[in-house]
């Protein structure tokens, strides 16, 4: 197992947009590998390139392995394509900002365009932890966290509460 160190916020590479991955190369699998291995020791659902460094436009993700059974999704150069009207709010955390948890709006589903390791593209509807997740995730590669999906007065107290 090799753990890469999870980035902590305010680290200026979480606020950079990210480049695509032009190849899926040996170095990229093997970073994948590596992400995994970091998300599932943090704990957590999902880790985006940037958290650990790699300033690439790709994320892991699992949204159902803290209920027993793995459903790992590596997504390369993803794509929310589409948006439900639908919004719901749900507290979210994040391993680069640890111990601290928003209520955060998000669309209720979403359509995530991805292409996997085998270099195949996907396109499949997401609802619930699955859409949130995707969605938190495909934040890091824009350079947002969950700080900056809040009013300003919600963001100052619990940056004051981080520092």
């Amino acid at each position: 197992m090799a753990r890469r160190e999870i980035l902590l916020w305010p680290d200026v590479r979480l606020s950079i947009s990210c480049a695509p991955v032009d190849e899926i190369t040996d170095d990229i699998r093997a970073l994948v590998t590596d992400m995994f291995d970091t998300m599932y020791d943090a704990p957590g659902r999902g880790l985006a390139g940037p958290q650990v460094g790699a300033m690439l436009r790709l994320f892991v993700m699992d949204a159902t392995w803290k209920e027993g059974e793995k459903s790992p999704l590596v997504a390369i150069n993803p794509e929310i394509v589409a948006f439900s009207d639908e919004t719901c709010e749900m507290d979210e955390g994040c391993l680069s900002i640890p111990g601290i948890t928003a209520t955060v709006t998000r669309p209720e589903r979403i359509t995530l365009a991805w292409t996997d390791l085998e270099g195949y593209r996907h396109a499949r509807e997401m609802t619930g932890a699955e859409a949130r997740i995707a969605q938190h995730e495909y934040d890091h590669l824009d350079g947002l966290v969950h700080f900056d999906r809040l009013d300003a007065k919600t963001r100052a107290r619990l940056e004051e509460i981080y520092a």
